[in-house]
Parts: structure tokens; C-alpha cells; sequence
């Protein structure tokens, strides 16, 4: 799909791998609508890409609304990609037998799951109402998920079932958009550098990509970003889940 002269949003835009996605729209010509907490590092990437920012957060239908609103403003918006997520480790059980967090478990759920369903959803109404383009295409959503998704790991119950949510949301959505020319996709990525994993000492890091097969370091924003970008051109590829993990598997810890 040809995205120059037209408008993308990018949720967790501000940074990490939302920001490298950010910039890789706005070289192929789009203008970039970043969506974020972080209102500070957000208006940052927009002035750096020549796009805007709209603070949001991703489970408020009304703040969801109004980035949208705001992205549509300033061209079709024919491209989306979510970003925003977070983490939380905690085992079901802990060692003196009480039981995890339910308001942690409802809290990832409500940002990596939710969140992402609220955006896609108001995301592809706006799409809906695009001119279609030569193949009768009027917009691509890209999610997020995470290798948590397949391998999750001891104290990722939380994380896992939400990126578990969005990869089962990728083909039924792609379903329910596939009468208005939407195509969905979904990237899982494996272990890669973003500021989360940026906070761990040197040998941590190291450690973690040792354990890659091949290539044998930790993914890149720009990775994720090359991936996203090639999703967007091949309008072929729609209700897929694609791993990005340089062939990892998770163990069990």
C-alpha cells in the first residue's frame, strides 16, 4: 500500500519500538499522529518526524477518540500500528502461598488487550470511511503481541494472556474488516532492545542474547519497524501472527 501523502497513528509512539515504527512512517512519506502517555517524549518524536502528538490514554474511549479524530484531520488514515503495552511479573502463588494480584491481572489485560482493541476499533471506523485504493484497500492495523503469547513464562500469567488476547484478535478482526478493505496483522517479537530491557546490567543483557539462535544478539527497534513496514507494502499478508524472535524459544524461567 502507498502511504505517502497520508496519515498514520502509532500508539506508544514516544519511544522504543513506537517511535522507531514512527520514524520509518514518516520516511515513506506519512504524517505520523504519536499517541501516548508521555507527553514530553512524545511531542519530542512528533517535532523530530514532522508529525503530531496526542496524549491518550489507550483503554479511554473518549482519549481514543480524539487521536483518531486528530490523525484523520490531517490526511486519510490508512495506516495503524499499536505499540503501547506493559509488563508485570508475578507468580499465580508466591512463596508463602497467597495468591497473585487480581488488580495487577486486570490492569494488563485492560492496556495490552483492551487497549488495543479499543484503538483498533475506532481506528478501523475511521478507515471504513477512506476512498478505497486500487484493490479495494482502505487501511492496515498492525498489534503487538510478544513470544509471551506462545512461550509465556513463570510469572508471566498476566503478560501472556493479554499478548495470548491479541494474537486471537488478529484473525477474527481481520475477518470482521475484510468486507471494508482493512487488513489486520499481528507482530509477536522475541527479546528486543527497548528501554525496559536497556535498565538491566551489561551481563544481563548479554546473557539474554546469548541464548538466541541466530543472529545471536537481542532484536532492535528498527527490526520491528522494517517488519511493520513491510506489513503495510504487502497487502497480501492480512490475520496473521508473525513471530520476530530470531527463532528463540522461551523457557521455562
Amino acid at each position: 500500500m502507498e502511504i505517502s501523502n497520508t496519515s498514520a497513528l502509532v500508539t506508544g509512539g514516544a519511544s522504543g519500538i513506537g517511535a522507531a515504527v514512527a520514524h520509518h512512517l514518516a520516511a515513506a512519506g506519512s504524517r505520523v499522529t504519536i499517541v501516548d502517555r508521555n507527553a514530553d517524549l512524545g511531542r519530542e518524536v512528533a517535532e523530530e518526524i514532522g508529525g503530531i502528538f496526542a496524549a491518550a490514554d489507550v483503554t479511554s474511549s473518549d482519549d481514543v477518540t480524539a487521536a483518531v479524530a486528530a490523525a484523520a484531520e490531517v490526511g486519510p488514515l490508512r495506516v495503524t500500528v499499536n505499540c503501547a503495552g506493559i509488563g508485570w511479573a508475578e507468580r499465580t502463588v508466591n512463596r508463602h502461598g497467597d495468591p497473585a494480584s487480581l488488580d495487577a491481572f486486570r490492569k494488563v489485560i485492560g492496556v495490552n488487550l483492551v487497549g488495543t482493541y479499543n484503538v483498533l476499533r475506532v481506528a478501523a471506523a475511521a478507515m471504513s470511511r477512506n476512498d478505497p485504493l486500487e484493490q479495494g484497500e482502505r487501511g492496515v492495523i498492525i498489534n503487538t503481541a510478544s513470544v509471551a503469547a506462545f512461550d509465556g513464562q513463570i510469572g508471566q500469567a498476566a503478560y501472556a494472556a493479554s499478548k495470548g488476547g491479541v494474537v486471537a484478535l488478529t484473525l477474527a478482526t481481520a475477518r470482521d474488516l475484510s468486507p471494508v478493505g482493512i487488513r489486520v496483522c499481528t507482530i509477536a517479537p522475541g527479546l528486543v532492545d527497548t528501554p525496559l530491557l536497556g535498565t538491566l546490567p551489561e551481563e544481563a543483557r548479554a546473557a539474554l542474547a546469548a541464548g538466541v539462535p541466530f543472529p545471536k544478539r537481542l532484536g532492535r527497534p528498527d527490526d520491528y519497524a522494517s517488519l511493520a513496514m513491510e506489513i503495510v507494502r504487502n497487502g497480501y499478508l492480512n490475520g496473521e501472527t508473525i513471530r520476530m524472535d530470531a527463532a528463540l524459544r522461551m523457557p521455562p524461567k
